[in-house]
């Protein structure tokens, strides 16, 4: 059961070939077999789960019910779940019970998910490889020794090992992108403000985006009908209307014109990546695809830009974990200075303190113009190259990362390295642009995804586009073969 893609899950539920409850358990004992190798769930519901799953059997039995009704899922721990732990996987939050669902988690509980439990992640999002977790690293499946990406490193990993049919995760910088192709998973990036943030726990305002992370694009689709949507709790989502993802997953692509950014493919690039992804651009063209190349200079200036705005409103975000509301407070504080230095000195991990830092001095006096207005500008700029190439070219195409999954601890004391594994991410984030990585091949048995970038709400061509190219190869369906039994 646990090789069936969500899609495959859906229709063995609505046909009664399989219950809800059996579904359910198949998966708990799954994460019970597997996830102490994988260290992917924070948390794991089995009460709350097989609840749910027998409500969603009775729902069955009667022929009512979404799609998604009885399907098992798992939440990234950033999104609020009522009465279940939040953590960030942080140390401040370590205590907090979530007194409100986030609307995503409202909206797929209508839809009838089964919730097995909260994923792991890097602490507040801020991460490229799950190592900066207070409840410790993820591993990936395909090789225990190397990181599953991050921030959503835990709901990459548990859906490569198929511990979970799918999960959600958030992109802020390519934190569903970039686990998504180390992983070898489809991951969705949507347009900023189609999804809601409420009860998302905040890490930049400006960037942070749900989304899904499946085995493949059709999976994908058939979640997107869920979870996105206007959400007037939500300043930042926009009142635009869903189209039904699933119905046109399969037009055809014959005169599809695809951009190739140059500067995604510079000398710099890995050789080996450059030829993985040649091979899937002429897939494309075999398809009816016309491929062109495109230039977005702005790129090369992605990851200064990214971590000025990030840190910035990471510090203004986390200033409200102080000790006094909610979350980790130190112990016996002699003044109120001592209990603000501690309880943050405590509660926060060394890279979440980095970007507390970082933000902090940009947004200072004598600093903030020089450093966080410069950065809007030239964002500014960016967004306009995104447009001029947007009107030559329907959608874009590149490697999400630079290369495959690397060494857990290989970078975790090189900050500057770490943060280039997001070079081919950040510029879209930044952009406010939809982008979804899929399985474009393997590298010394190493997945490696391939990314495609669209206008603003333009998913349904993405998600077309993606489930082509899925359709004339089988990269998605391979499975780590340790997890696979």
């Amino acid at each position: 059961m646990h090789n069936y893609t969500l899609t495959e899950l859906s229709a063995s539920l609505r046909a009664k070939k399989i219950s809800s409850t059996e579904l359910t358990q198949h998966f708990l004992a799954r994460i019970e077999k597997y996830d102490k190798t994988l260290n992917s769930f924070i948390t794991v519901t089995p009460t709350i789960a097989l609840e749910q799953a027998k409500q969603a059997d009775l729902h069955l039995q009667k022929g009512n019910g979404s799609p998604l009704m009885g399907i098992p899922f798992a939440h990234k721990d950033i999104f609020c779940t009522l009465g279940i732990k939040t953590s960030c996987a942080s140390k401040m939050l370590d205590n907090f019970i979530a007194p409100y669902d986030a609307t995503l988690v409202s909206w797929l509980n209508q839809a009838g998910i089964v919730l097995l439990g909260k994923t792991n992640m890097d602490e507040f999002a801020m991460g490229s490889s799950n190592e900066n977790s207070f409840y410790g690293a993820v591993k990936n499946p395909w090789d225990i020794s190397r990181v599953p990406g991050g921030s959503s490193g835990g709901s990459s990993a548990a859906v490569a090992a198929r511990l979970t049919p799918a999960a959600s995760g958030t992109d802020t910088g390519g934190s569903i992108r970039q686990p998504a192709a180390l992983c070898n998973l489809t991951g969705l990036k949507p347009t900023y403000g189609r999804i809601s943030r409420y009860g998302l726990i905040a890490f930049a305002s400006s960037l942070d985006q749900a989304g899904p992370l499946t085995q493949t694009a059709e999976d994908a689709a058939l979640l997107m009908n869920s979870m996105a949507g206007f959400d007037e709790k939500d300043s930042t989502s926009i009142e635009q209307p869903v189209p039904n993802y699933l119905l046109t997953l399969n037009d055809s692509l014959k005169g599809l014109k695809i951009g190739l950014p140059k500067e995604y493919f510079s000398q710099d690039l890995d050789p080996k990546v450059s030829t993985t992804i040649q091979a899937a651009i002429k897939l494309y063209e075999q398809l009816g695809a016309k491929i062109s190349r495109v230039s977005l200079p702005n790129c090369q200036l992605v990851i200064p830009l990214y971590y000025i705005i990030a840190s910035a409103e990471c510090a203004s975000n986390l200033a409200r974990y102080d000790g006094v509301r909610y979350g980790y407070r130190c112990n016996n504080p002699v003044d109120l200075n001592d209990l603000y230095e501690r309880t943050r000195g405590e509660g926060f991990g060394h890279e979440t303190k980095r970007r507390l830092l970082m933000g902090t001095y940009v947004l200072s006096a004598g600093y903030c113009d020089a450093y966080y207005t410069k950065a809007q500008k030239i964002r500014a700029l960016l967004i306009e190259e995104f447009k001029a190439a947007f009107k030559e070219v329907d959608i874009l195409l590149g490697p999400t990362t630079p290369t495959t999954a690397f060494k857990l601890g290989e970078k975790i004391n090189d900050p500057v390295s770490m943060y280039l594994s997001d070079i081919y991410t950040i510029a879209i984030s930044l952009a406010g642009l939809p982008a979804i990585s899929i399985p474009a091949g393997f590298i010394n048995g190493l997945p490696l995804g391939m990314q495609l970038i669209g206008r603003p709400f333009t998913e349904a061509k993405l998600l077309n586009a993606a489930h082509r190219y899925q359709q004339v190869t089988d990269w998605h369906k391979k499975i780590p073969e340790n997890f696979n039994l």
